[in-house]
């Protein structure tokens, strides 16, 4: 079933949070995430325990935590106390890391400790006894476990979501980029012996309703900025044709980045994003235009939209979503997922080059 998630990024005040979060369920909305940058906002878990004991059906987790910037058995320690603490409604996403480490000036890890650690948060927070270097070790009082996430844009990374994921994030709403990225995780569940149709895919990015187009681009364009920190990393580790040039294209005239500016609205980040690129990475324009592509983005398997709030009049947005969105999608199922085998059609979108199917 089409679902609707929020995300905050820590840096309103805990009340409005917790009124936002609890807005946002009577709306209709199932999950709520909040960022885990822990130098540039505040801590995810206070406010994970504020929303968990103001909500009763919202399943809540981190989007995205990472394996290094803690101890991935003090996450797991964090996840098992707030499962008890809100009926078992914990979900873990995770990923590489990203603004929580480069703004200490450390670079992500890797996918192997990113392996690593989701086997050690599954394992203890179903109370289960594993080694953990070198030494067993047990969440005696822990139960239930939680449902495992995974961020990524290239294909290693979707592979190894496909492989043990509950679910796939993506963080953007190109459907054109999406139907790229799930070829790369079903191979990951064939390759496991995993049934892809039962994996979760979440489409995450901001949205802006208006008629005036103009001022909802400007109101998002932070946010393929905030993309582009990731396929700059992609870019340095792939060859060129082996990512689509509609995801690579827009970075030719990115200048840098300041972290301390991360997920800002009106910064000078994104000056080099066009607009072309945030219609095709954000949801903008009237109602109808966000049930148009919500609809195209379901068809194609995502399960879940998952709008970052966090670009302004939040209040409002819900609002909106909760009026002429979520009522619209009410008991609509997401489209089955085959993750076509043929090579991927070119987009829309004005490239130079066709992009090479990796299959």
């Amino acid at each position: 079933m089409a679902t609707f998630g929020i995300t905050f990024k820590a840096d309103l005040p805990a009340s409005r949070i917790v009124a936002l979060t609890r807005q946002a369920e009577r709306a209709g909305f199932t999950y709520g995430w909040s960022f885990d940058s822990h130098v540039l906002w505040q801590d995810p878990y206070p406010l994970l325990t504020l929303m968990a004991t103001h909500t009763r059906r919202m399943h809540l987790g981190t989007l995205v935590t990472n394996p290094v910037v803690r101890d991935p058995t003090v996450t797991a320690s964090l996840l098992g106390t707030l499962n008890l603490i809100s009926g078992g409604r914990m979900e873990l996403g995770i990923g590489r890391g990203d603004s929580s480490r480069r703004v200490m000036g450390k670079k992500p890890t890797t996918l192997e400790r990113l392996e690593e650690a989701v086997h050690v948060i599954r394992t203890l927070t179903s109370g289960k006894e594993l080694i953990y270097e070198g030494t067993p070790i047990q969440m005696k009082w822990a139960k239930g476990g939680v449902p495992v996430w995974i961020a990524g844009y290239g294909p290693k990374a979707l592979r190894l979501g496909g492989r043990i994921a509950d679910g796939i994030i993506l963080q953007f709403a190109d459907p054109h980029l999406i139907k790229w990225c799930l070829n790369f995780v079903r191979e990951g569940a064939e390759e496991a012996g995993r049934d892809f149709s039962k994996i979760q895919v979440m489409s995450a990015a901001p949205v802006w309703i208006s008629r005036n187009v103009a001022k909802a681009r400007d109101r998002v364009r932070w946010f393929p900025a905030l993309v582009s920190n990731h396929v700059v990393d992609l870019m340095a580790r792939y060859k060129p044709e082996d990512l689509p040039v509609e995801l690579t294209a827009y970075v030719r005239d990115r200048q840098g980045y300041d972290y301390h500016h991360h997920a800002e609205v009106g910064s000078d980040n994104a000056l080099f994003v066009p607009d072309e690129i945030v219609d095709r990475y954000c949801i903008v324009g009237p109602a109808e235009e966000h049930r148009r592509k919500l609809q195209e983005l379901f068809d194609l398997g995502v399960t879940q939209y998952n709008i970052y709030l966090m670009s302004g009049d939040e209040e409002k947005t819900l609002e909106i979503y909760d009026k002429e969105i979520i009522p619209y999608f009410r008991g609509r199922r997401a489209g089955r997922r085959s993750a076509p085998k043929a090579p991927i059609r070119e987009s829309s979108a004005r490239t130079s080059r066709r992009p090479r199917s990796r299959r």
